[in-house]
């Protein structure tokens, strides 16, 4: 049975997302089955058990993302248009407030608005992300006739959030 390909993509945002980076390397070391590949950004946490990069250039950054089973992300627009756009399994995990992984839980609103339109599966604790990668194995988030209005939305969700 060939390996899972598992992009993780922890986006430019100058706080660390170590959590999530921790909790995928653990679950690396126990299942063979799965390669994950992460782009860790300004994270400390550096993974043991899978490949990774501080920052990607964009052109094999797009080239990680073709090539995966599943992506896994942090709540930032800009990865999860990506993800939509090429009709790849999604995993979202918001940064959180109460980690100093942001300065606010906006993401967290976004994974919820995303997860409630049937367009990801959300991770809100990360015990759980195992689970959703068991659980995402034949999963397909697309953006298709609503391609354009799921922009819509995520732009102005971040546009009213930068005006708070």
């Amino acid at each position: 049975m060939p390996k899972r390909n598992i992009f993780i993509s922890v986006g430019t945002h100058p706080q660390q997302f170590d959590r999530l980076l921790a909790e995928a390397d653990r679950i690396s070391a126990k299942n063979k089955d799965l390669q994950f590949f992460a782009q860790i950004g300004n994270s400390e946490y550096e993974p043991k058990n899978f490949g990774f990069a501080r920052f990607l250039e964009e052109k094999e950054y797009v080239e990680r993302f073709k090539k995966s089973d599943l992506i896994i992300a942090h709540g930032g627009a800009g990865t999860i248009i990506n993800a939509l756009e090429l009709n790849k399994p999604l995993i979202v995990v918001p940064r959180l407030k109460k980690f100093k992984e942001h300065t606010d839980d906006h993401q967290l609103d976004l994974a919820k608005v995303l997860e409630k339109n049937g367009k990801c599966l959300a991770v809100y604790e990360i015990e759980r992300l195992e689970n959703a990668i068991n659980n995402s194995k034949d999963k397909k988030y697309e953006m298709s006739s609503e391609k354009e209005g799921i922009i819509k939305k995520i732009k102005d969700f971040i546009e009213k959030e930068g005006r708070k």
